[in-house]
């Protein structure tokens, strides 16, 4: 494994859980891809602060558990981690929040350019998630 790279993500996922929108962005290529599970894709690190800000409104989440596996030369990367979160407010399309808790496995890809993470692919599954929240 390729320790540089795994230690991006590790800063990547501890400001996640320290809610540093600042630290996570200063990882970010200026052009980075955020493809959003089972949604669309954004590109650019004003979009995913939107992204991180509509995140913090509906949802509180830490994650756990993480494992980072990355290719030979650091340029991708994975992560496996468990996401445990509360439903703070209902977001568009989901169902009503009560502040529901969650638990889910989570895996995410990454592509590294020049020492800074410049696509994110984050997947789980939906139906648990909804199962777990009482939909």
């Amino acid at each position: 494994m390729n320790d540089p790279t795994a230690a991006l993500i590790g800063r990547y996922y501890q400001a996640f859980n320290d809610r540093d929108h600042g630290a996570m962005l200063d990882l970010l290529t200026d052009d980075v891809v955020h493809d959003i599970n089972q949604g669309g894709r954004e590109v650019g690190r004003e979009a995913f602060a939107h992204f991180l800000a509509h995140m913090d409104r509906c949802y509180e989440e830490r994650a756990v558990d993480l494992v980072v596996m990355a290719n030979p030369d650091g340029t991708r990367a994975a992560a496996e981690f468990v996401i445990e979160g509360r439903y703070l407010a209902s977001d568009a399309g989901f169902p009503v929040a009560s502040r529901q808790d969650y638990r889910l496995p989570v895996a995410a890809l990454f592509e590294i350019r020049e020492g800074r993470i410049a696509r994110v692919s984050t997947h789980y599954n939906v139906q648990d998630w909804l199962r777990q929240i009482g939909a």
